[in-house]
């Protein structure tokens, strides 16, 4: 969530609890004089549940917001941890089936979605040099294509 989007739903929720003061404030003014009694007036009763309907509203709506800002910040906390394992078994991969270093950083951009046109002006080659060894390790490891990366 945007810090734009969180400052428009602070926003949000600080009418509806001024809505609510207010209310409850009217609820008071009106009740004030008469006490128990002005319970048997329909609509000091009404205000009043409405009044307190908003501000349960409120009260739920920034527990709510409070655990999403904290959920957020513990999955943006876990990205690098799992961008370095994500590295960690690709090298391995890569290892265990002996790419050498061109064919690791074909085999990367790969991965990555990359066309060949982009990998070669990545790599500084051309076209005609990505493609071989694109295709020649996918052979050597009789793989059906570049897809099975992730299985493997």
């Amino acid at each position: 969530m945007s810090p734009k989007k969180t400052g428009a739903l602070v926003a949000l929720i600080l009418v509806k609890a001024l809505c609510a003061a207010f209310f409850l404030w009217d609820v008071m003014q009106e009740a004030g004089p008469l006490g128990v009694l002005a319970l048997r007036d329909f609509h000091v009763v009404a205000e009043a549940v409405s009044a307190l309907c908003l501000l349960a509203a409120v009260l739920f709506e920034t527990r709510y917001l409070m655990a999403l800002l904290r959920r957020k910040a513990h999955l943006e906390r876990q990205v690098p941890l799992a961008a370095g394992a994500f590295h960690d078994i690709i090298q391995d991969h890569f290892a265990r089936w002996g790419l050498t270093p061109a064919e690791q950083d074909v085999t990367r951009f790969t991965i990555k979605g990359m066309p060949i046109t982009e990998i070669a002006a990545l790599r500084g080659s051309a076209e005609g040099t990505v493609n071989p060894i694109s295709t020649g390790y996918t052979a050597r490891q009789a793989w059906p294509g570049a897809a099975r990366f992730l299985v493997c």
